[in-house]
């Protein structure tokens, strides 16, 4: 008779599942000797720690100890206890909202309460903002798009302060959406969710409270990483919810990655979904990453964190500077369930983006014939989707995600940036924020001339303006600038950034708002167009 669970397991499982299970044993009795020593204990090999990496400084330490000021603002990002907290350390309001989904999760939306230098101040309350959505990734919150040491590199700050209404979502079981209406986070009826949740509840219920609260027709949605996964998903099943989302904006996109670069892991990843719940239960998942951090030596913690990086994933994060990595890599981690990790390991496997499968055990799951779960037709959008990936992101297969997009769908490629890149990178203002204000500039109602008068007080950088607009520009060669023919067709348009020859502000307003108020014929969005061309040439 075959024992239960272990049974069903098959034979190339069982030297994962053994390494596997030495290793989170090891882990849970750790953190219990760790939790049970006294506090004086603790507090001194968090000083041994500290002793060490004082003694050899690396560089990033260095320039924290030669800028005080640089240090002040690491220090306090790294602390804040939330996101108003961050929001305020940069002078911006921020405000909190309730959202219940149809199946009675309680999800905590954060929103920028106004720009921090604004002519929106002394408008009419009447005159709308163009409001934009924004979300998150797997095992993130709300706080990864504002965890930064400085306030010109976050985007919802420069969008804020660009005069748009924007809002920050979170998903079901994070730290800001961990309540529902009857079940307790404690049972594991709460935690039973995954990228179909929230695909059918999560992101329309956000998106219609949020337009029904501002009395606003459509909103640009923003998506990091599994964020934009979850665009994908829910617009593509929910028809009239693509009339809602007038612009979709994917950075860093996830749809079906090819695996990890941890042999171990992803032979792990790639085993039965019930080896997986075996290991981590059916509850949340990584919960003790909360407690680590909270013991752990910043420095020794941001060590930990690119080591874990580099081992899964291959990331190197050369483009995300010391003090920022101190800063945002403590806010980096939340809550999910162990259902929603299984639900990406079975698309992994598949090679296909697809709703969950609840046939863990079916003989029939890996076969054509007999079952085989839904994928979801990607193919039926019809939002305008434009997508921002690093050319070095091991997670992004930009043809097979391309093949599974409508035509029409814009994809530009950012050199030697891998995935955190496009949200924490030292560049993003120069390499990610121009493509995004070019996006919406062909579908915001907001003139730039009154986006450029937000801006007096200066703080978005006048290098990120002069990057909005190539009409006077010179392509900057960070590859070979080319319209590459993707699958099916079409084409994307890769390691594109334009250098503006504009130096006055004055000439800036004149040149930009002209762009603002046309076409770019270098967004080809919705149209069937099989080559989308982006020259000096077209953009004058």
């Amino acid at each position: 008779m075959a024992v239960p669970f272990i049974g069903r397991l098959r034979l190339f499982e069982w030297p994962a599942l053994l390494l596997s299970l030495v290793l989170v044993v090891l882990e849970y009795l750790l953190s219990i000797i760790t939790a049970l020593l006294p506090s004086f204990v603790i507090a001194f090999f968090h000083r041994l720690t500290t002793a060490i990496f004082t003694l050899v400084p690396t560089s990033g330490v260095n320039k924290l100890l030669a800028d005080p000021g640089l240090d002040e603002v690491v220090t306090e990002v790294r602390e804040a206890h939330g996101f108003v907290e961050i929001c305020r350390i940069f002078g911006y309001d921020a405000e909190e909202h309730i959202v219940k989904t149809q199946d009675g999760y309680l999800l905590g939306v954060h929103r920028i309460g106004g720009p921090k230098h604004s002519a929106w101040r002394t408008r009419p309350p009447a005159t709308p903002r163009p409001v934009v959505y924004l979300h998150h990734g797997l095992l993130m919150n709300s706080e990864i798009w504002v965890a930064n040491v400085d306030p010109t590199k976050v985007l919802p700050f420069v969008l804020a302060d660009l005069g748009y209404d924007v809002w920050l979502g979170n998903n079901r079981g994070n730290k800001y959406s961990k309540k529902h209406v009857s079940l307790r986070p404690t049972s594991v009826q709460f935690w039973d969710f995954s990228i179909d949740n929230f695909a059918l509840y999560d992101i329309p219920d956000t998106i219609n409270y949020i337009l029904e609260l501002v009395n606003q027709p459509d909103l640009v949605y923003i998506g990091f990483s599994q964020g934009s996964a979850q665009a994908f998903a829910t617009l593509s099943i929910n028809p009239g919810l693509n009339k809602r989302v007038k612009l979709f904006i994917a950075l860093a996109p996830a749809m079906a990655p090819p695996g990890l670069r941890n042999n171990i892991v992803d032979s792990l990843m790639r085993a039965s979904p019930s080896l997986i719940y075996l290991l981590f239960g059916r509850k949340a998942i990584l919960q003790s990453a909360a407690f680590w951090q909270s013991i752990m030596y910043p420095p020794l913690f941001v060590k930990t964190i690119d080591i874990s990086l580099k081992s899964l994933f291959n990331w190197r994060c050369k483009n995300i500077t010391y003090p920022q990595k101190l800063a945002a890599y403590p806010h980096l981690y939340s809550f999910t369930s162990v259902k929603s990790v299984v639900h990406w390991f079975q698309i992994i496997r598949s090679g296909r983006f697809h709703m969950f499968d609840d046939e863990l055990q079916s003989p029939f799951t890996e076969t054509k014939y007999f079952y085989r779960v839904a994928s979801f037709p990607t193919q039926n959008i019809t939002t305008p989707i434009m997508l921002v990936y690093g050319k070095t992101d091991s997670l992004v297969d930009i043809d097979v995600m391309l093949s599974e997009l409508p035509e029409g769908t814009v994809a530009f490629g950012v050199p030697e940036h891998e995935h955190l890149d496009m949200i924490w990178g030292d560049d993003i203002d120069t390499l990610v924020f121009p493509h995004v204000f070019r996006a919406l500039s062909k579908f915001s109602d907001a003139p730039l001339s009154l986006m450029l008068e937000n801006n007096n007080a200066g703080n978005m950088s006048m290098s990120t303006l002069n990057t909005v607009d190539g009409s006077d520009g010179e392509p900057v060669d960070t590859s070979t600038p080319k319209a590459v023919t993707g699958v099916l067709g079409r084409s994307r348009v890769e390691g594109m950034t334009y250098q503006s020859s504009i130096t006055s502000q004055e000439q800036l307003t004149k040149k930009i708002s002209r762009s603002f108020s046309s076409s770019h014929s270098g967004f080809n969005f919705g149209r069937s167009d099989p080559v989308v061309e982006v020259t000096k040439t077209n953009l004058d």
